[in-house]
């Protein structure tokens, strides 16, 4: 799974899921992000060094869209806490509590997972808890 969060309101805005950790994933998520927020100001995506993160058809994709890449510095896993406790999170409270019989069945549970639970009921403590939709609604009205 790839995923792309907005560190604001902690919301997923994008996300991918497939067999393998592909650039295309990563790719999918990154289009699925901006294509749901329509950003309209430059932006800074925080990656980590992975090959699919450092491939020449993601930085030409993160080029069109005037996106300037964040990378954590080798060894440094605190820039990426956010996105590793998100999976974790997600590990915990779905994957490792379901068992799956098929792909699509895996996939659909994650989607309702992100787009029902964790946007929209879950409240975190980093946002005053208030649930990341709460947070990104509250941003909007005051834009």
């Amino acid at each position: 799974m790839a995923s792309v969060m907005d560190l604001h309101s902690k919301k997923i805005i994008g996300y991918s899921f497939s067999r393998k950790m592909t650039t295309d994933i990563v790719i999918k998520a990154l289009e699925n992000a901006y294509s749901t927020q329509n950003p309209s100001k430059e932006l800074i995506l925080h990656t980590d060094l992975g090959s699919q993160y450092t491939s020449k058809e993601f930085q030409e994709i993160l080029a069109e869209r005037n996106i300037i890449q964040s990378f954590s510095k080798k060894g440094c896993p605190y820039d990426h806490a956010c996105m590793e406790s998100f999976h974790a999170t997600l590990k915990k409270e779905e994957v490792y509590q379901t068992k799956y019989m098929t792909f699509h069945q895996a996939n659909l549970a994650i989607f309702q997972y992100i787009e029902s639970w964790y946007n929209r009921k879950r409240i975190h403590g980093s946002i005053g808890y208030k649930t990341p939709q709460l947070i990104e609604d509250e941003s909007r009205k005051s834009a």
